[in-house]
Formats: C-alpha cells, structure tokens, sequence
C-alpha cells in the first residue's frame, strides 16, 4: 500500500501540471462539443480514452511494448490536431460520427498512455510492488482527469449557458484554438530533421 501512496501523487502531477499541457489540450479537443448534459458522452468518451491509456501504461511498464520517445512526444499533439480538425469541420452529429469518436478516443489513448509510461517506466521497474505503484499512479492521472473535465464542462457551461454564447460557435473556436496550438506543438516536437 505504500507504493499506491507513493505513485499516486506522480499520476495526479503528471496530468495537472503546467508540464502536461498536451493531456489537457487534448482533453479540452475531445470535450469541446459536449455540455453537463451530455454527460453521459463525455463519461463513455472518457472511460475509452482511459482504457486506452491503461492498456499501454501496463504494457510499457511491464516492459511489453517500447516505443521511441520522440515519435510518442510528436504522435501526442497530433492527435490534439485531429481531434480538433474533426471538431472544426464536423457538419452535424450522428449516432456513427459518436461511435467513431469513441473507436479514436480509445485509440489515441494507445498513444497517451505511451507518453504516461515514458515517465514511471523506470520507477516502477525497479519496484517490488508493481501492481500497487502502476494502480497509485493510473488512479492518480484518473482523479486529476476528472478534474480537468469537470473544470472544461463548466467553463463550457459559464461561456454558453450563463454568458449565452452560441454552443457551436464556442466549440468550434475552443477547436480551433486546440488545432492551432496542436499544429504548432507538432511542429516543434517533429523527430526527423531536414
């Protein structure tokens, strides 16, 4: 139990701090066209994202799977970009466009979860209790989660509800804005020099 204590708070870190402005860009992009009252959308939205992440967090610290980090690094603000591209230029919502953005969610969780394993990888490697530090830091980046999307449905809910701005001219200019810091991320985290 001493290893959950340990790692959660690195979990927690890992996903709030200035440092993880990628994680929650992305989160701002996934969440951008959804309210309170989609809660629902946004738990399944959120619960796939997190599957994924945990699926690869356990694989690359169990030493399964490796992945190159600079690739990880750049391949996390891409799928910021395509997110929120497939935000920006979404015509309407249909019951196949939300099973697609469940199968991406889930996906790009692959790829974040590589990012989450690059840093407690070697920590927890040298662990005796494995399971306990893995379940303290996945729990830890899960709270502060939940945090970030309680914090982006209510700005979403002050902007659109209280200040009663249009919701899809709020969402596409939140997308808009994750798409252009994505692209810019992107830009600077590029592995290959020409």
């Amino acid at each position: 139990m001493d290893a959950f204590q340990f790692y959660f708070p690195f979990g927690w870190e890992h996903i709030i701090g200035l440092d993880a402005l990628d994680h929650q860009l992305f989160l701002l992009a996934l969440m951008a066209l959804y309210s309170w009252k989609d809660w629902k959308t946004v738990l399944i939205l959120i619960t796939a994202f997190t599957v994924g992440h945990s699926v690869t967090l356990f694989l690359s610290v169990v030493d399964w799977i490796r992945a190159d980090s600079k690739w990880v690094e750049f391949f996390i603000p891409l799928t910021i970009v395509i997110t929120a591209a497939r935000n920006v230029f979404a015509k309407t919502a249909t019951p196949q466009r939300l099973l697609v953005s469940y199968a991406v969610a889930l996906f790009f969780g692959l790829i974040h979860g590589l990012g989450f394993a690059n840093t407690i990888r070697m920590m927890l490697a040298t662990d005796q209790q494995l399971g306990w530090g893995l379940l303290g830091f996945n729990l830890g980046l899960e709270v502060g989660q939940l945090i970030i999307v309680c914090l982006l449905l209510s700005m979403t809910f002050l902007i659109t509800e209280k200040m009663k701005a249009a919701p899809l001219i709020y969402s596409k200019l939140v997308s808009s804005l994750a798409l252009g810091i994505g692209i810019s991320i992107c830009y600077n985290r590029f592995p290959l020099q020409f």
